[in-house]
């Protein structure tokens, strides 16, 4: 009995939907409404006119502001037809092309993310990274040049072409 009854469900309430078998040559949803091509059905500046209105419940001034409608236009006020207007589409193009202010979200955050990395990079060269080796240091690295300079390391292209042996400088 549960099953004839739940068949029987599925059948007037139109099938499994869009997930349900259907016959070749159909889609799944055929059936129903016509669904817009896109999600919300605001306008928007690449597609100003949306399949369905933005108002589809109407009130009684709404519906009774409708039949007004379908009369002469120079009977309407300017407050009618922007109310008409407004249970067509959502925003006017001056309403649409209007600068938000989200840029400013965006620039703080991505200050605020760059502030927080110079941070952690600074708590890391302070507590983290050990000190500078002892070959780095400037009286190390004078050492070292001397060494070099005393072995006449690569005498043709190298530091020792560069150096003068007898006055105890660079060559100009």
């Amino acid at each position: 009995m549960l099953p004839r009854a739940a068949w029987s469900l599925l059948m007037r309430t139109g099938g499994l939907g869009a997930r349900g078998t259907h016959s070749p040559g159909s889609t799944a949803g055929s059936q129903r409404r016509r669904i817009s091509p896109y999600v919300d059905c605001y306008a928007q500046r690449s597609y100003p006119m949306p399949d369905e209105p933005f108002c589809t419940e109407l009130s009684e001034e709404q519906r009774a502001l409708k039949e007004k409608e379908k009369g002469s236009w120079t009977q309407l006020s300017q407050a009618e037809k922007v109310a008409l207007y407004r249970l067509q589409f959502h925003e006017t193009f001056a309403e649409m092309n209007h600068r938000s202010n989200q840029w400013k979200t965006v620039m703080g955050c991505v200050f605020f993310f760059i502030g927080f990395t110079a941070l952690v990079i600074w708590w890391q060269r302070v507590y983290v990274f050990p000190e500078k080796v002892v070959t780095l240091t400037e009286e190390r690295k004078a050492q070292q040049l001397q060494r070099l300079l005393d072995m006449k390391s690569n005498p043709i292209q190298g530091l020792a072409a560069h150096w003068d042996y007898e006055k105890k400088e660079w060559k100009k």
